[in-house]
């Protein structure tokens, strides 16, 4: 079996009642291997010669009620080839832990905290789990920009001595999901590309475009400029012709189909003529 040279954070926001992983690797779609995540139950990383059955049976343990340190001594007691195994979990209550075998290829370590965990094998060194930890703690905002940004301080320390490949970032919280109907809060991967970790970053601003909502204060009325920059590209695309720099009812139409087929109809309102200004700069980037 190949190993797994990766590098990763399990951690959690209890404020937030969010787990979460990130991940990157010299591995195609280490996305499917490393992390795995339940709300209310905690959060696993399995890499190095991964044992895949950690994350199942130990979130299923740290759901039962058990620390992710029981949880630990439980799955490492069962592995015959525990040695060759690295693991980081932390529990529903942001217990924390971490485990590397002492057959890890080096460099090869981790560290934990009150709320986090970060592993990492084939390394540039010690510093990569180092800068991660800092990164994780001094950054400001939700779990999932500071996972990301811990991960992007791994990356920048050195991270896989071997190169990079792919990179994932899973976080889950109660009714996370789309429509509520799941945990899945964001569940992101890139499987095989020469710059997986700022491409993750890219797919993460694009879950906040998507996903989130602007205060009033920051919409975007469309008349003047912002409807003339509307105009010349629904223009280019092709959705109608004229370009008047009104928001008249041929514009309002073109508008609603326009905003309908990008995917952003929670982000403006055709009726009403607005649109939330990070969509608007979204839009006039993309299609200068």
């Amino acid at each position: 079996m190949l190993h797994l040279s990766t590098f990763s954070i399990v951690a959690c926001d209890m404020r937030e009642r969010a787990w979460g992983v990130a991940v990157a690797s010299r591995f195609p779609a280490v996305g499917a291997v490393v992390p795995w995540a339940r709300a209310k139950a905690g959060v696993v990383a399995t890499q190095s010669l991964a044992n895949t059955s950690f994350g199942p049976r130990g979130l299923e343990m740290m759901a039962s009620g058990l620390s992710a340190e029981e949880t630990l001594s439980k799955l490492l007691a069962q592995d015959h080839e525990r040695e060759q195994r690295q693991v980081g979990l932390v529990d529903s209550k942001g217990g924390s832990a971490t485990f590397t075998g002492k057959s890890c290829v080096d460099w090869a370590g981790g560290l934990n905290g009150p709320g986090y965990a970060i592993q990492g094998n084939i390394l540039t060194g010690a510093e990569v789990i180092n800068k991660m930890e800092h990164a994780f703690l001094d950054t400001k905002g939700q779990l999932p920009e500071r996972l990301f940004a811990a991960l992007d301080a791994g990356n920048r320390a050195g991270g896989d001595r071997r190169g990079k490949q792919s990179a994932a970032l899973i976080v889950v919280k109660p009714k996370g999901g789309y429509g509520g109907y799941n945990d899945r809060w964001l569940d992101y991967r890139v499987d095989d590309n020469l710059h997986p970790i700022p491409q993750l970053g890219e797919l993460l601003e694009l879950h906040h475009l998507y996903f989130d909502k602007s205060p009033k204060s920051e919409r975007v009325k469309l008349e003047g400029k912002a409807v003339k920059e509307i105009q010349r590209i629904m223009k280019g695309l092709g959705y109608y012709t004229p370009t008047s720099g009104e928001y008249d009812d041929a514009t309002r139409q073109a508008f609603a189909a326009f905003i309908a087929n990008e995917n952003f109809e929670e982000r403006a309102d055709p009726k009403a003529g607005w649109m939330d200004g990070p969509v608007l700069e979204y839009l006039v980037k993309k299609f200068k």
